[in-house]
């Protein structure tokens, strides 16, 4: 698929020293009780706190689920754990939305094959135009002639969780295009 070679790189992200102190305060705050964890509850809030939301039971079952089970709850250490990949998808989800909107320059809310192919000119201006519309057509999910944010996203991360397994199963030979 050529359009797992496209895109947002999932990148490490440093914690800033005072974006680490925040997430302690806030788990200290949750922890009224000082036990050392926070019960499925306590974070629930604690993620409110750092989210702007309640997170769904379906996230709390996971993270619950996921803690170690000498514990009631969430460790600090856990917590941070949980705290930063959160961030880091958020952030690589940004990511994924501005290229989107760099693509969409009509502001719709779609890319249409015009937009696709203009965006493929100007990083890839040598790839041939079938291969732009074979991409586009993959991307289209439903083959309604627009690929809407959805489409874009799904095909950004699948086809960087693709790029990734052929890189480690055949090195990292192959030509990339970053949009």
């Amino acid at each position: 698929m050529f359009f797992s070679e496209a895109g947002a790189r999932r990148q490490t992200w440093e914690v800033s020293p005072s974006e680490h102190r925040k997430w302690v305060e806030v788990f200290k705050a949750c922890d009224e009780d000082n036990k050392g964890y926070l019960s499925r509850e306590d974070f629930k809030v604690a993620f409110v706190m750092l989210f702007g939301y309640k997170p769904s039971k379906i996230e709390a079952d996971s993270v619950m689920s996921s803690i170690n089970s000498s514990t009631s709850g969430v460790s600090l250490e856990e917590f941070l754990n949980i705290v930063r990949k959160k961030k880091e998808v958020q952030l690589y989800r940004n990511e994924i939305r501005h290229i989107f909107t760099a693509f969409d320059v009509h502001y719709r809310g779609f890319l249409t094959l015009e937009d696709f192919k203009r965006a493929f000119r100007q990083v890839a201006p040598k790839l041939p135009e079938r291969t732009v519309l074979e991409v586009f057509r993959e991307v289209d999910q439903d083959s309604d002639g627009h690929i809407s944010f959805r489409d874009f996203e799904y095909a950004m991360k699948n086809g960087q969780n693709e790029a990734q397994s052929s890189r480690s199963t055949f090195g990292n030979s192959g030509e990339s295009y970053k949009l």
